[in-house]
């Protein structure tokens, strides 16, 4: 029998709440597909919100983790680091996902081996 014995501490619950907005994700998205932009450029991906609601998404998602920023000159440029996703994949999806994919491949195995035929 498992107990819970209160809140896991993995040091996630940050990237979880950054990725629980649909803005957020939209903007982790556009990073992924041309890394690097610059606030102006990150404000196109949403343009119903303001400037400073896109700076404050960015700002969340920066301290989760999932956006680290560099300076070049008067330029601030955004990055995605992907390492905190991959850890939620690693410590949430792989684990449970496991059985069903055993589950899966021996399924396969079954169907795809041969059978004996029967002759009478």
């Amino acid at each position: 029998m498992v107990t819970y014995s209160g809140a896991i501490d993995d040091g996630l619950d940050d990237v979880f709440k950054a990725l629980a907005d649909g803005g957020r994700r939209r903007l982790l998205d556009a990073l992924r597909a041309e890394d690097g932009q610059t606030l102006a450029s990150l404000c196109t991906v949403l343009p119903a919100m303001t400037r400073f609601g896109v700076m404050k998404h960015l700002a969340q998602l920066e301290a989760a983790g999932l956006v680290v920023t560099h300076r070049q000159g008067r330029t601030k440029l955004h990055y995605l680091n992907p390492v905190p996703i991959r850890e939620i994949q690693e410590r949430w999806i792989a684990r449970y996902a496991e059985s069903t994919l055993a589950a899966m491949v021996g399924l396969r195995r079954a169907v795809e081996s041969p059978t004996p035929s029967r002759t009478a």
